[in-house]
């Protein structure tokens, strides 16, 4: 048996351990059970929850799904942002350009992009509608104001907004409190990072009214050098409530001012020997001296207006009412050295220096070239109207209804300083404009039947049509024209079987159709829609404090939008139709009280993920790889919580994370693998109850990658035609650029709650 496990190679060993690590824990099921924490079952609960109904599931559904508490965010939560937060649950890899939680951060399920995780916000969409990702740097401390959230994975069920082809995250903000309370809470860490948040609420005034706010402030230098962050946010509702009326009036938003970041590291050396080395800036003076600029910055503000009405008519009958207007509007500035790109700025600046090279005749080559400072921007209004209304009874939960959204955005760029202008420029010239609409509009009926004691069924159907439409020109300064319409039919169905009392059985099949985005139009103007058609098959039991739950899928794509490893220059990813794939993977997470003080808390993904042909263009001749890998989508993930309480208010963690190797575009070149890596943090919580001013101190800690790992969490490959190398042929050279996360670090914090 020795023998035979040294025979495997480093990675299979890897995995191997891992796998059996994991399934030993789920083997250590003890008897020993914890008296469960008894759940706020109050009326002012149950109809905020109405507003996420439309897109959340219950614990006996077939669709796959995790469920995040206030609690389970507030241990954590010390200044990083949601999708690190996130990091533990199942199948779920994150990311960060900074480095170290900060700033613009990244959540993949499944191996699946953020452009293909649908989210939303109270039942309001999230997602930026041309672009389809989410900015969760313009929603700082967010989690402080996060009742719950449900991560579905798969298809999932209707939701709201574009379809999920990987996962869907629906939030929930902060519930009606009955009781005034106020909270103030710092924390400080590594990097120069740092926390300031202060919230309040009055509790229901005259029985009815409440008015609850938060205020945030997070700044970090960032593990990258320059990668500074600075996050302003704010938070602020005002609810009416009775026994059967809930409105909420809510605004949320926030600045963030980031330094740029998503250049990443291309050279080997550098990432080797000076890992935290970042290009973003970087110019020669006119001594030849490398500088950095100092304002080459991400400056985006984001606010929400949402109004909700949730009305119960009796028993079995209610409704629900979202309105939503989002502003955004910013920039992102960069400093073009010696760019010989002056064609883009015909009419506003002109050439102040000639660079001349012999090309391959002996000819001499002059290209005119000058140094600018540009800034692109982003102005753009998003209006969603989202209606629905449940009918209940002992057998049957019906939610019928439907949503539409109008989004309008302006895209220019402006040249705000140059070495020289033309007789005609000035500053502040735009040099290119574009203007994009796109409406959305989807009805949806779901039910969910209790054909006898045992056996549930649920059936969901929803109608999309989606519009796009632009004009005016890219950044490139090309014309930029599209017109394009969608229809959409996602119909989804699932039965569960209950066993008993402790285990049911469940299996769902759903499809999703998802239009291209903006970046996707612009790389090819005949890029397809993509289709997933989604198979799950799971096993849940719940026993107590211990809970065991096994989900085995099959998603198989149609013309799925994969990552190309490729980014544009504004560190957009760009995607490109992969014909035929698939994504076949098993789950496996527990819950496992060992004794009344240790709790284990293991999770593991095991799964193939397969383009069934990758065609490429290689030195000048289409060349058939055949079956290939899905770019960012490891076989292996793996996570652990050993969570140990031995007196009431104190809890640790020890928290681990297994990513097995994958590769950054669809060839398996070599350059384009990300090796595997293991990380463990540390957290810890004590709450100290007093009976003076404040009601408790919080104090918790948080020490991330304790073993000081040097791993690489994403990047990016591409591949180009070098004539120059061989004249006369086309020879294909490969580059790649990769983001590295921070070593060891630490956060710690103090909250004061009255």
């Amino acid at each position: 048996m020795k023998n035979l496990f040294n025979n495997l190679s480093k990675t299979k060993r890897q995995r191997l351990t891992i796998s059996i690590f994991l399934l030993s824990l789920s083997a250590t099921y003890a008897q020993e059970q914890q008296n469960e924490k008894p759940q706020d079952s109050t009326k002012v609960e149950k109809l905020d929850e109405v507003l996420v109904k439309a897109v959340r599931v219950d614990a006996k559904s077939p669709i796959t799904h995790s469920n995040v508490t206030k609690e389970d965010l507030e241990k954590r939560n010390l200044g990083q942002d949601i999708p690190v937060l996130l990091n533990f649950l199942p199948s779920v890899v994150t990311t960060t350009d900074a480095g170290a939680g900060v700033g613009y951060t990244g959540i993949r399920v499944r191996g699946v992009s953020s452009q293909s995780t649908n989210i939303t916000i109270n039942g309001i969409p999230y997602n930026d509608a041309e672009s389809l990702g989410t900015f969760w740097v313009n929603l700082g401390d967010f989690a402080s104001s996060t009742e719950s959230l449900q991560l579905q994975r798969g298809v999932g069920t209707s939701t709201n907004g574009s379809g999920a082809f990987g996962a869907s995250i629906n939030v929930l903000t902060d519930a009606v409190s009955k009781e005034a309370s106020g909270e103030i809470s710092n924390s400080f860490g590594s990097y120069n990072t740092r926390k300031h948040t202060v919230k309040f609420s009055t509790g229901l005034m005259n029985d009815h009214i409440e008015i609850a706010g938060r205020l945030s402030n997070i700044a970090s230098d960032g593990y990258i050098d320059r990668a500074t962050s600075d996050l302003k946010s704010y938070f602020l509702q005002g609810s009416y409530v009775d026994d059967n009326t809930l409105i909420k009036a809510i605004t949320f938003g926030g600045k963030e001012v980031t330094y740029q970041a998503w250049n990443g590291l291309e050279d080997l050396d550098k990432l080797e020997n000076d890992r935290t080395y970042n290009t973003a800036g970087e110019y020669t003076d006119a001594n030849g001296d490398t500088q950095f600029y100092d304002n080459e910055v991400d400056n985006y503000s984001q606010d929400h207006y949402q109004l909700h009405w949730n009305q119960r008519y009796n028993n079995q009958w209610s409704t629900n009412i979202g309105l939503n207007y989002t502003k955004g509007q910013g920039y992102f500035e960069q400093y073009e050295d010696d760019t010989d790109e002056l064609d883009l700025y015909e009419g506003i600046v002109s050439p102040t220096d000639i660079i001349s090279y012999e090309d391959e005749d002996g000819n001499t080559v002059e290209i005119p070239i000058t140094d600018l400072i540009r800034r692109r921007w982003l102005d753009n209004n998003f209006y969603v109207i989202n209606a629905s209304a449940n009918y209940k009874t002992n057998t049957l939960d019906m939610i019928f209804g439907g949503s539409f959204s109008h989004y309008d955005g302006d895209h220019f760029g402006e040249v705000i300083w140059a070495k020289e202008f033309t007789d005609n420029g000035t500053i502040r010239d735009r040099y290119y404009e574009g203007n994009s609409k796109k409406n959305d509009l989807s009805i949806f009926t779901k039910a969910n039947y209790k054909l006898n004691e045992n056996i549930s069924l649920f059936g969901d159907l929803q109608v999309r049509n989606v519009t796009y439409k632009t004009t005016g020109t890219t950044s490139d300064v090309v014309e930029f024209a599209v017109d394009k319409s969608f229809t959409f039919f996602n119909p989804k169905a699932g039965i569960t079987y209950e066993l008993n009392n402790d285990n049911n059985l469940y299996f769902s099949y759903a499809r999703a159709n998802r239009e291209p985005n903006r970046t996707d139009f612009e790389s090819n103007n005949d890029i397809k829609p993509e289709q997933l058609n989604d198979f799950e098959l799971g096993w849940r039991h719940n026993k107590g404090n211990f809970s065991f739950n096994a989900n085995a899928y099959y998603m198989q794509y149609n013309q799925q939008l994969v990552l190309s490893g490729q980014m544009d220059d504004v560190g957009n990813p760009i995607r490109t139709n992969s014909g035929e794939s698939h994504r076949l993977g098993l789950e496996l997470e527990a819950i496992i009280p060992v004794t009344p003080k240790l709790t284990l808390q293991p999770n593991v993904t095991l799964s193939s993920n397969k383009n069934k042909e990758t065609i490429i263009n290689f030195d000048g001749e289409l060349v058939n790889l055949g079956k290939t890998d899905i770019s960012f989508s490891p076989e292996l993930v793996a996570s652990n919580a050993v969570v140990f309480q031995p007196i009431k208010n104190l809890q640790m963690a020890l928290l681990s994370k297994f990513v097995g190797e994958q590769y950054m575009g669809n060839t398996e070149a070599e350059l384009s693998k990300l090796e595997s890596y293991f990380i463990n943090d540390f957290n810890i919580n004590y709450t100290i109850e007093t009976t003076s001013i404040f009601d408790s101190i919080v104090i918790s800690a948080l020490v991330n990658n304790i073993f000081n790992v040097k791993y690489l969490s994403n990047g990016y490959y591409y591949t180009y035609d070098d004539t120059w190398s061989n004249p006369g042929t086309i020879a294909t050279q490969e580059g790649a650029g990769f983001y590295p996360q921070a070593t060891t670090n630490f956060l710690a914090g103090v909250t004061m709650k009255f």
